[in-house]
């Protein structure tokens, strides 16, 4: 089985607009653009033999801002520059009461089965609480990346960093120091 890290995508992957506090997603594909050192963190954690496994809440499509076809754009541009087995998606907002939104770990749990995961040997890097709480009841080790957005903050995470630079250092950090095969 495949051992994975899960990756939010705005705001871990690519720049997140920040409105009122919060960060956004782009809503255009020419906005995307990678965070610094995301393209050497991902061929690093690949190299390891993580599966790379973006796992994205974009409701705005839900509430009529963003359409499919620019999500998917901007997904292309990622399967382009970074070496990802897979990518999912939610849709939905809160009110659809959906499985696969986080912080349910209804994605995680998808790509588990279908790609082979091992979810106790994965970890979830995202940068808000909805991502570190679908990691959480998914079974997998947990990074925050802190960018100090003015909104709930998540509880219980394994490590916090600025980028996902750091987090692919803890990552290998804790691979290394454990038994063969975790």
């Amino acid at each position: 089985m495949w051992r994975a890290v899960f990756l939010d995508r705005d705001g871990v992957l690519n720049r997140a607009p920040v409105r009122g506090g919060r960060p956004q997603s782009p809503y255009r594909a020419e906005d995307a653009e990678l965070l610094p050192g995301v393209p050497e963190a991902c061929a690093r954690l690949r190299e390891a033999g993580f599966a790379l496994v973006v796992a994205t809440n974009q409701p705005e499509v839900a509430r009529g801002r963003l359409s499919r076809a620019t999500v998917e754009a901007i997904h292309d541009l990622l399967r382009r520059q970074l070496p990802l087995q897979d990518i999912r998606v939610c849709y939905h907002d809160d009110v659809d009461g959906c499985a696969c939104r986080k912080p349910k770990p209804g994605m995680l749990l998808a790509a588990a089965r279908d790609l082979g995961i091992d979810l106790a040997r994965s970890f979830m890097v995202g940068d808000r609480w909805r991502d570190i709480e679908a990691g959480q009841r998914a079974g997998c080790r947990t990074v925050f990346i802190d960018h100090g957005y003015d909104e709930r903050r998540p509880e219980g995470f394994d490590f916090r960093t600025q980028s996902l630079t750091g987090a692919a250092e803890w990552i290998l950090s804790v691979v290394a120091s454990t038994v063969p095969g975790v």
